[in-house]
């Protein structure tokens, strides 16, 4: 089971990224149920992980326009094992989609610091 807490009313949880050579990295992600691929990064965080573009993508975005995004790719810890996901370059803060949400149950308790859990189903 991943957990986290709801601050300034997003659902967050901590996911550690594994870099090679170098310590786990957690990070904050906002869970968005939006945004139907796996993981958000701002570019320049992207850019700081050295994480390899594997593609281009054309991506339809919230105000509906179109951008071609980056994909990169990353080894996270998910329900305590690795696992390879997509990352695109994009926003301003860390996002964690439905993909990673498939075959999961995500619970939030909608008010400052309530629980947010993902579980595996």
């Amino acid at each position: 089971m991943i957990s986290g807490i709801v601050k300034d009313g997003h659902a967050t949880v901590v996911v550690k990224v594994r870099l090679p050579n170098r310590p786990d990295l957690p990070i904050e992600f906002v869970v968005d149920t939006g945004f139907t691929d796996q993981l958000c990064l701002p570019p320049e965080a992207v850019a700081l992980l050295g994480l390899p573009v594997i593609y281009a993508m054309p991506v339809n975005l919230a105000d509906n326009s179109e951008v071609i995004l980056p994909v990169h790719e990353a080894i996270i810890l998910w329900n305590g094992e690795e696992r390879e996901v997509r990352v695109l370059a994009t926003g301003r803060r860390p996002l964690l989609g439905t993909a990673l949400l498939d075959e999961h149950e995500l619970v939030v308790q909608f008010t400052e610091s309530g629980l947010v859990t993902i579980e595996e189903l």
